[in-house]
């Protein structure tokens, strides 16, 4: 199933693309579109400066309570791939990279995803857990165990 959706995405997704260029082009002409993409991408490059500097003070923050970040590793993640999506030429894509920057967007999607996940500290935050918190699973490295 996850399959096909890849496959359908990787052949929707370009066409997509090429009907946004031939649209916008033919409104606008062909280097107001061009400079769009281009100015898109420059817009796209600072946003994601400024949103990931924040992101990441938001992480420390979280980090330095002692909980676990979550929130802030998934709004990473969509910034991340805001950015891709707003480096890439094209306008469905640009679309998308803009929508992922807005932060009622970000928590719409976390909301979703965090109804199908659950995030599992298997370590505290200042170091090793202790071996019965960790639901009978012990770590170990190579040199720690042998064979009977």
């Amino acid at each position: 199933m996850l399959t096909r959706l890849l496959f359908a995405a990787f052949l929707a997704i370009p066409l997509i693309e090429i009907a946004f260029f031939v649209l916008i082009g033919q409104a606008i002409g062909l280097l107001p579109t061009l400079l769009g993409v281009v100015i898109t991408a420059l817009v796209g490059a600072g946003l994601i400066r400024w949103q990931g500097m924040q992101v990441i003070a938001d992480l420390r923050r979280t980090a330095e309570r002692g909980e676990l970040p979550g929130r802030q590793i998934a709004d990473a993640m969509l910034i991340g791939l805001a950015g891709l999506l707003l480096l890439l030429p094209g306008y469905f894509s640009d679309l998308i990279g803009i929508l992922l920057l807005l932060p009622p967007i970000r928590s719409l999607i976390y909301q979703q995803l965090s109804r199908r996940f659950r995030v599992v500290p298997a370590a505290q935050w200042g170091g090793q857990a202790e071996p019965g918190q960790l639901g009978g699973t012990i770590d170990l490295d190579e040199q720690d165990w042998r064979e009977r």
